[in-house]
């Protein structure tokens, strides 16, 4: 799993890159994490566009951090999903919590 960030704007953008799942949870959730506490922003959008699959195990590392964000009133939001990825936040109904944006 590779992470890309930068801040343009005001906003936090994340590209997540590989595979998000159980062996990769750790370290996606210790730098995001990282990203998150290491910078100004008013909002944080989360790139899909290079992530090739995600399991249950990744859906519980997005919503940790949105749990964290939202206690500091910084929302998140989706782009790019696969279509693999947006069945999941169809199905799970993260698209209530972090909206996808085109």
């Amino acid at each position: 799993m590779q992470i890309k960030s930068k801040i343009y704007n005001n906003t936090l953008y994340v590209l997540l890159c590989g595979e998000l799942d159980e062996y990769s949870a750790e370290h996606t959730r210790i730098t995001l994490d990282d990203i998150f506490a290491g910078g100004s922003f008013s909002q944080i959008i989360i790139d899909l566009s290079e992530l090739e699959f995600m399991d249950s195990t990744g859906i519980g590392v997005l919503i940790g951090r949105y749990k964290k964000m939202h206690t500091k009133n910084i929302p998140i939001f989706i782009s790019n999903p696969s279509k693999q990825a947006e069945r999941i936040f169809k199905m799970t109904g993260l698209y209530n919590i972090m909206p996808k944006i085109v």
